[in-house]
């Protein structure tokens, strides 16, 4: 081993740099590593100094990493890693006596399809556990899963962080839903039929457009958008008794729409993915893989005998 001189290094420095990185914040580093304000601000103080780069400068209320920072991050974190498990290991993880709190960020439909099935086989095998679902959205997502901080997140997301994984745990299609009882439909449904009645939309951000009706647009097609909302019981509820069509995603009228009828689109509405996406530095943390592989199998358990009814 190369002579270095270590008289100045702390461990400390690494724990309060992977903290500041994962939080982007001095405050929320400080309480994430359980020391006050004061002493993050010294120890960020003394990195920039042993390292002779800025590391984090403040833009829009967050602290963001320089590119130094960004290189040597996922070494910083690695060696961390590295060093609870080889170094300071501690007793495995063990499901039924773990007394903590399982974390599980999930968008508003995947929490709706999955909560209390996740909270079921959550209890059956970590009984002594606590459990927290945590709403997520495309805006939120990354932010939260550093700050709260989050176990796993469960949603459709857009290109995600360097330092995330996704693992895709199925493709959804989408299908049109409505009241049979109250919307006169001749299968397989047309763009005439299609554009005859009001429409809901299932719309995140409250907008009561989406590529849908850009696609009808080019043809010269404009349908009856009467109102938007991101949740999805408010839209089964909405469709229920009205003469109303909604595109939603085929799963959700699997398991919760069995009084409604669905149908083909008559125009192309593109599928999306559902992922379970969690951070690169815990790969190896045991709760985490064990908290993972559980939500992996009992969402595609779900899905799989969803679709065979």
């Amino acid at each position: 081993m190369p002579d270095f001189n270590w008289k100045h290094i702390d461990l400390n420095l690494l724990v309060a740099f992977n903290a500041l990185y994962e939080t982007g914040s001095v405050s929320g580093a400080a309480e994430k590593v359980f020391i006050s304000q004061s002493a993050m601000s010294h120890s960020l103080s003394r990195l920039r100094g042993l390292l002779k780069d800025r590391l984090f400068e403040r833009r829009d209320h967050r602290m963001q990493p320089t590119e130094k920072a960004r290189q040597i991050a996922p070494v910083v974190q690695q060696t961390l890693l590295h060093l609870q498990q080889s170094v300071f290991a501690c007793d495995p993880f063990v499901p039924a006596k773990y007394q903590g709190v399982c974390r599980i960020g999930l968008t508003d439909y995947a929490e709706m399809l999955f909560a209390p099935a996740l909270y079921d086989e959550i209890s059956v095998s970590a009984p002594k556990a606590k459990i927290s679902f945590i709403h997520v959205n495309r805006h939120n997502y990354q932010s939260l899963l550093n700050e709260e901080p989050l176990d796993v997140i469960i949603g459709s997301f857009p290109a995600l962080d360097s330092q995330l994984v996704a693992e895709k745990i199925y493709t959804e299609h989408h299908v049109c839903l409505f009241d049979s009882k109250e919307v006169d439909i001749q299968l397989p449904l047309d763009l005439a039929q299609f554009v005859r009645y009001p429409q809901a939309l299932v719309s995140p951000d409250g907008q009561l457009q989406t590529q849908v009706d850009s696609a009808l647009a080019e043809q010269g097609i404009h349908r009856q958008v009467r109102v938007a909302s991101r949740n999805f019981l408010t839209i089964r509820n909405l469709v229920t008794g009205r003469k109303l069509l909604c595109i939603v995603p085929q799963l959700m009228t699997r398991l919760d729409c069995n009084t409604l009828s669905t149908a083909e689109p008559p125009i192309a509405v593109p599928d999306f993915d559902i992922s379970l996406v969690y951070r690169k530095s815990q790969i190896a943390d045991e709760k985490n893989r064990w908290l993972r592989e559980l939500t992996s199998k009992l969402i595609s358990q779900t899905i799989k005998q969803a679709l065979r009814t």
